[in-house]
C-alpha cells in the first residue's frame, strides 16, 4: 500500500479503491492505517469548555418528530449491536438474543407502521468468545454479523501474546468482528509507539474481522486523552474506535462522542480513509439514540448513519424504542414488559 507524504501527515490510498463513506463530497476509502506520526498525536487539543457547551446544546435542541422521528428509531435499531456481556451468561440466553436480533419488533407493531418489507434487524450481536459459535447458528442466514469482546475484556491486562491468541480462536470460530480492548496505562504515560504497537498487533491478529477499538474513555480522565488515543487507534488501523466496555463507572457521553467523531472527521480529511464510530454504555432511551444520530450526522454527514460506520453498543436501549414506536403506532405508552429484550 503506497504513502504519500503529507508535511505533517501520512495519506494511504488502498489499492481496491472501494469507497464505503463520504465526507462533504469526498469519497473515502477504508482504513488501512499508516505510520505512527507524533507530530500529530502531539498536535490534538481540546477546548473541554467549548466541547461541553457543544453537547448540551445538542441536547437541549428539538429533536426530529412525528413519522420523522419514527424513522430515526428504525434507523437507530439498524445499528445496533445488542449486547449481552454478563458473568451469566448462558447459550440459552445468547439464542433468545439472536431471536430478538432477527426480529427487533413485534410482528404486530411492524404491521401497525407499516414497514413488514423493510426487514428491519440490528447490525450484529456482541458476545463472549465462548458464545460465538452459538451465535453464529443461531443467526445463519440472517446476514447479522456476530462479534466476539477480546483481548482480556474488559480491563484488558492480560499478557499481550494471550490477548492476540484470543483474537485469532474467535476468528478462527468464525466472528465477523473484534472489539478489542487497549492498555489504558499506555494513554497515561503518553506511550504512543507502545499503544499503536498493541493496537496494529491486534489488527493483524484480527484478518479479514473488523476490529473495533475500545478506548476506555471513562478511565482517560482527560478529553485530550481520549483525542489522542483515537488518533493513534485510527493510525494501527482501526476499523471503528468504540468509546466504553460498558463496564466503566462512566461509559459513552456526547463530549466524548464529540472529540472522537472530530478525531475521525480530522482523521478522513487528512488521509482519505474512513473510520466507524461506536459509543456504547449507558445509552438506554430513545431520547439518547436520536441525540446521538444527529450528532453524527451534523459531525460526520448521512454517509456515517448506517450500520457499516455507526453503531450503538446497548443492551436495554432496544426496549424503549419499541414503546416509543409503539406509542408512535397507537398513540399509548405500553407496559415495559410486552418488550423484553431476551
Amino acid at each position: 500500500m503506497p504513502v504519500e507524504k503529507h508535511p505533517t501527515r501520512s495519506v494511504a490510498r488502498d489499492a481496491s479503491g472501494d469507497t464505503i463513506a463520504i465526507l462533504g463530497d469526498r469519497p473515502l476509502l477504508r482504513n488501512a492505517g499508516i505510520p505512527l506520526n507524533l507530530d500529530w498525536v502531539r498536535e490534538v487539543r481540546v477546548n473541554t469548555s467549548a466541547v461541553e457547551r457543544r453537547a448540551q446544546s445538542q441536547v437541549a435542541r428539538r429533536t426530529v418528530k412525528k413519522e420523522w422521528q419514527a424513522a430515526w428509531l428504525l434507523r437507530a435499531i439498524t445499528c445496533m449491536d445488542l449486547t449481552t456481556l454478563s458473568g451469566d451468561d448462558t447459550d440459552e440466553r445468547v439464542r433468545r438474543l439472536c431471536a430478538k436480533a432477527r426480529h427487533p419488533l413485534q410482528q404486530e407493531l411492524e404491521h401497525k407502521l407499516g414497514i413488514e418489507e423493510l426487514q428491519i434487524k440490528v447490525a450484529a450481536i456482541c458476545v463472549y468468545h465462548t458464545f460465538v459459535e452459538t451465535a453464529l447458528h443461531a443467526l445463519e442466514g440472517s446476514g447479522i454479523h456476530v462479534a466476539a469482546v477480546s483481548t482480556g475484556f474488559p480491563a484488558g491486562l492480560s499478557p499481550l501474546t494471550e490477548r492476540v491468541a484470543e483474537i485469532r480462536r474467535s476468528v478462527e470460530a468464525g466472528a465477523h468482528e473484534i472489539d478489542v480492548v487497549i492498555t489504558r496505562a499506555h494513554v497515561f504515560g503518553g506511550r504512543w509507539q507502545a499503544l499503536y504497537d498493541e493496537i496494529a498487533a491486534f489488527k493483524q491478529a484480527c484478518g479479514h474481522a473488523h476490529m473495533k477499538v475500545i478506548l476506555g474513555t471513562g478511565d482517560l480522565l482527560t478529553l485530550r486523552n481520549v483525542g489522542r488515543a483515537s488518533v493513534v487507534a485510527m493510525m494501527a488501523g482501526a476499523d471503528f474506535i468504540k468509546t466504553s466496555t460498558g463496564k466503566e463507572p462512566t461509559n459513552a457521553t456526547l463530549p466524548v462522542g464529540l472529540v472522537m467523531t472530530r478525531a475521525i472527521r480530522d482523521y478522513a480529511q487528512q488521509t482519505g480513509m474512513a473510520v466507524g464510530f461506536k459509543p456504547a454504555g449507558g445509552i438506554r432511551t430513545a431520547k439518547q439514540s436520536l441525540d446521538w444520530l444527529a450528532m453524527i450526522k451534523e459531525e460526520l454527514g448521512p454517509s456515517w448513519m448506517r450500520a457499516e460506520m455507526f453503531r450503538f453498543g446497548a443492551s436495554g436501549l432496544l426496549g424503549d424504542i419499541e414503546r416509543q414506536l409503539d406509542h408512535f403506532a397507537t398513540g399509548r405508552y405500553s407496559a415495559e414488559y410486552r418488550h423484553p429484550i431476551a
